[in-house]
């Protein structure tokens, strides 16, 4: 069939449900492709699942259908279901996400659920910082849970600051952003002390490109994801050095891992006078590091 037919096709719900089936199960899965179906008639039409599943035979404008024809386009070409509607939800937040930024991940979730069950600081003191903040995710998410809370994010991307600061004024938080390096040695913060320092920095080896989908590859930056296999822990050095200078005594260091990695990481954080902990994510992998610093 030639996709660009879609357009002069039945404008009927369920005839668009199931092209978007037929062109793309095999693909993706019929599970994924339906939960694709249900984001973009949100994102479209603004329908909720049970509107969905009540108007099968309801018909749609050709301007609409015309949307959800390039839809289909970029999903045949692994385009993320996130770059087409433009935002994903991430603990609660909208966040808005483009080529410049990762998208937010279910893992990274995981830990900012962590944080919440596991810092227990006055709201009023409490001082946190996102290091490689990207979107804002992290940030945002941890500012809407303390409001009170003084937050730091800090990112090398213009772009990615650009964004994450427009995120944070969609979701009503309240963030300090910082553009700089964080591998540079003369990297140094305001306020000098933080209760959390929390960071998914860049940690796949040049070498694990091979193994990794599409949609990643053609649509994440690469400035985000990758490290060189001859130094693949610089970052974690670098966030092990700025915890040493701003984390305070007390305070707690979270950092997201390359699982094949694990015991490295957890060993590098050793040396620099952090005991760390290692936690598995939903599939049983190692995917974050909790750590204190060792009191003498």
């Amino acid at each position: 069939m030639n996709t660009t037919d879609l357009r002069f096709r039945s404008n009927r719900v369920r005839d668009i449900l199931s092209l978007f089936h037929e062109e793309l199960d095999g693909m993706y899965g019929g599970g994924e492709v339906g939960v694709f179906c249900e984001m973009l008639f949100e994102a479209f039409l603004s329908w909720d699942k049970v509107r969905l599943l009540t108007s099968r035979e309801q018909t749609i404008d050709q301007s609409d259908l015309l949307r959800f024809h390039w839809a289909l386009e970029d999903l045949k070409q692994s385009r993320p279901i996130q770059h087409i509607i433009g935002y994903t939800d991430f603990c609660g937040c909208r966040i808005a996400v483009s080529p410049d930024v990762l998208i937010p991940r279910p893992e990274t979730e995981e830990i900012v659920n962590w944080i919440l069950h596991t810092i227990h600081y006055p709201l009023s003191t409490i001082h946190l910082l996102d290091l490689c903040t990207g979107s804002g995710c992290i940030a945002i998410a941890l500012k809407k849970a303390f409001p009170k809370a003084d937050v730091t994010a800090v990112d090398i991307s213009p772009a990615a600051i650009e964004i994450a600061r427009r995120n944070a004024e969609n979701n009503g938080a309240d963030i300090h952003f910082v553009q700089a390096d964080i591998l540079d040695p003369s990297f140094l913060l305001s306020p000098s002390s933080f209760h959390l320092i929390v960071s998914n920095p860049p940690y796949v080896m040049e070498k694990e490109r091979a193994k990794m989908q599409r949609n990643v590859l053609d649509y994440d930056p690469a400035l985000a994801l990758f490290v060189p296999d001859d130094d693949p822990l610089r970052f974690y050095h670098a966030i092990g050095i700025i915890a040493q200078k701003h984390l305070d005594k007390e305070g707690l260091l979270a950092v997201e891992i390359n699982e094949t990695l694990s015991e490295e990481t957890c060993a590098l954080m050793r040396e620099q006078g952090f005991i760390p902990t290692i936690h598995n994510d939903f599939r049983g992998k190692p995917r974050w590091i909790s750590a204190k610093k060792k009191l003498s």
